[in-house]
C-alpha cells in the first residue's frame, strides 16, 4: 500500500489519521515513544491503536515498542534500531564499505549493551558487546528516518583486528586491510581506544610488510607498544611458525602466503 493510501472501510479514521501523521513526518520505523511524542497525547490508547495496525498488516512489529511499515525491511536500519546505540560493524561493514565481497549471513551491530541473538524478518542479527571507550569512528550512513550508524573504514579494520572472529575470516581481513585506503591518525586514534596491543603488533606488521602508503607514522605507534611477548599473526590459526623479531610476533602465516592472500591467489 503506498504512503497516503489509505481504504477507509478497513481503517477507523484515528487509524488513517495516525498513519497519515507517519507520512507527514516520512517515517518508515519508530519506537512507539517516538509515536507518542509526535502525536502529543491525541491519542486515548496509542498502543492498541498500533497493535490493530499490525494485525491490519499496514505495520509490523519488530520487537517491543518497535515497528515499522509492514513494506519496510531495511535490515541496516532495523539492525542499528534495535539496540540504542547499535552500529553496523565488523564483517557487516567490511561488506558495505566494499572491502569485502564476501556476504555474511548474520548483521553484526556493536553496541555497549548486552542483547541476545535476534533474527527479526528472516534476518539474524549477532550483538557484540563494547566498553563505552571503544565506541569510536562512528559515522550515519542513509537519509532521514532511513540513517544508520556504522563504523568507518578506519575503526571497521581495527575492530576486525580486535575481535577477528567477527572478521569473516583472517586471509580476508588481509586482504581488506591491504586494499583498504587508510588515515595513520585514525588508525591511532582507534588503536588507542580498543587498548589491544598483539591487534595493534599484527596491524604495524603488516602494514610494514605491506607498504601501506600513509602509514609510516601508525608503524611507528605501533612499534612503540612492543613488549617481549610473542603473539601468533593469526590468533584464529595454530600457534607455530617463523618467529619475527622486530614484531616479536610468530608468523602461522608465511609472508609468501601473505602475499599470496593479496593478490587474490589464495
Amino acid at each position: 500500500m503506498a504512503k497516503g493510501t489509505y481504504i477507509s472501510e478497513n481503517l477507523t479514521q484515528s487509524q488513517i489519521d495516525l498513519m497519515l501523521l507517519l507520512d507527514e513526518y516520512e517515517m518508515d520505523i519508530f519506537t512507539l515513544q517516538e509515536l507518542k511524542d509526535l502525536s502529543s497525547g491525541e491519542y486515548d490508547d496509542i498502543n492498541e491503536l498500533v497493535e490493530n495496525l499490525v494485525h491490519k498488516k499496514i505495520l509490523s512489529r519488530i520487537e517491543r515498542g518497535k515497528y515499522c511499515r509492514s513494506s519496510f525491511r531495511d535490515e541496516k536500519v532495523i539492525g542499528t534500531k534495535l539496540v540504542e546505540d547499535g552500529a553496523i560493524a565488523y564483517w557487516s561493514a567490511l561488506n558495505l564499505h566494499g572491502l569485502t565481497e564476501q556476504f555474511p549471513n548474520t548483521i553484526f551491530i556493536q553496541t555497549t549493551k548486552v542483547k541476545p541473538h535476534k533474527e527479526v524478518f528472516g534476518v539474524s542479527y549477532q550483538f557484540v558487546k563494547i566498553t563505552p571507550a571503544k565506541r569510536t569512528g562512528i559515522i550515519k550512513d542513509g537519509y532521514g528516518n532511513h540513517s544508520y550508524a556504522i563504523t568507518d573504514v578506519e575503526k571497521t579494520i581495527v575492530d576486525c583486528f580486535d575481535l577477528p572472529q567477527h572478521s569473516g575470516g583472517y586471509a580476508e581481513l588481509i586482504r581488506a586491510f591491504y586494499s583498504a585506503k587508510l588515515s595513520s591518525e585514525k588508525m591511532i586514534e582507534y588503536s588507542k581506544a580498543i587498548k589491544n596491543l598483539a591487534a595493534i603488533k599484527r596491524m604495524g606488521y603488516l602494514a610494514e610488510f605491506l607498504e601501506k602508503k600513509g602509514m609510516k607514522s601508525f608503524i611507528r605507534f605501533a612499534k612503540a607498544q612492543l613488549t617481549q611477548t610473542y603473539n601468533p599473526l593469526d590468533p584464529l590459526s595454530q600457534d607455530d611458525g617463523k618467529y619475527h623479531g622486530e614484531w616479536k610476533l610468530k608468523l602461522n602465516i608465511s609472508e609468501s602466503t601473505i602475499l599470496a592472500i593479496v593478490n587474490k591467489q589464495y
